[in-house]
């Protein structure tokens, strides 16, 4: 008999262990999701079945599910609309003197044409040069209904996460409900505090910063074509909590007297993984 059939306390610890190493890498990967304006996408060519990568502007729903733009006449179109299955590469390297130590997560899934509203005004917000040719007859939008994913942290850190562990669970209805009315408040009446946001705590150029979205686990910040990234310290359940959560941002931003240049493990959201909480895994 093993010892874990003997304890079976100490299976049940194992497994607790388990499941919250994997909410930990879903929780990075998220992150990195985010925090990026574009990724590299992957589609199979409709001809020949050769691997085809291009680079596509990208945004997220509130549960993290990935939004596209495409062209009817772009490749990748095309390759969708033979086999559906696509996968995503967010590099959140750029600016890593060492780039494979870097983060980065590829997201399998499928796409799939979108007609929700809340889809369209989410990436338009995100993008809005997009809208110039968002209405055009060709272009539609997509979203990826996320299989699994694979996250490389940096070295030895590297990690599965099944599609239960890297989307947000629960609806959170209210703050979707409640999202544009939050955003532009926040730049009508705090639009110095949204400055501060980015220069101090985020260390990104001084300028005129706009808050473009807010999701259960922050808010997006635009600033003439530059993106950035600010994480609340854990997800909101509703817009009363998430007002609460960026009040309390804003006012550290307002207190804080010198700019902080955040290592974001690759990304923008000054935010990074702890290697204690990573495992090594074959890639």
């Amino acid at each position: 008999m093993s010892t874990m059939e003997r304890n079976p306390g100490r299976r049940g610890a194992a497994a607790r262990r388990r499941e919250g190493a994997a909410g930990e890498s879903g929780a990075v990967a998220r992150r990195l999701m985010r925090a990026l304006p574009c990724a590299t996408l992957a589609s199979a060519l409709a001809a020949d079945g050769w691997p085809y990568a291009s680079l596509v502007l990208v945004a997220c729903r509130h549960d993290a599910s990935p939004l596209l733009l495409l062209s009817d006449l772009a490749a990748h179109t095309g390759n969708i609309a033979a086999d559906a299955r696509v996968s995503l590469l967010f590099d959140g390297t750029e600016g890593r003197g060492d780039r494979l130590g870097g983060a980065r997560v590829t997201v399998l899934g499928t796409a799939r044409p979108s007609g929700a509203p809340g889809d369209r005004e989410r990436f338009l917000a995100r993008h809005a040069s997009a809208a110039a040719y968002a209405g055009l007859g060709d272009f539609r939008f997509f979203h990826v209904e996320v299989e699994r994913a694979h996250l490389v942290a940096g070295y030895g850190r590297i990690a599965w996460i099944d599609r239960a562990d890297l989307l947000l669970s629960g609806g959170r209805a209210a703050l979707r409900a409640r999202e544009a009315d939050i955003v532009a408040q926040l730049n009508r009446e705090h639009g110095d505090a949204l400055a501060l946001c980015a220069t101090r705590l985020l260390g990104r150029p001084a300028g005129a910063w706009r808050m473009t979205g807010c999701d259960p686990e922050g808010c997006d910040l635009a600033l003439e074509g530059m993106h950035a990234r600010l994480d609340f310290d854990g997800p909101v359940a509703g817009a009363a909590e998430a007002r609460a959560r960026l009040a309390a941002l804003l006012a550290g931003a307002r207190a804080s007297g010198e700019p902080i240049v955040a290592n974001a493990e690759g990304g923008w959201h000054g935010q990074e993984a702890d290697p204690k909480r990573w495992g090594t895994q074959a890639p």
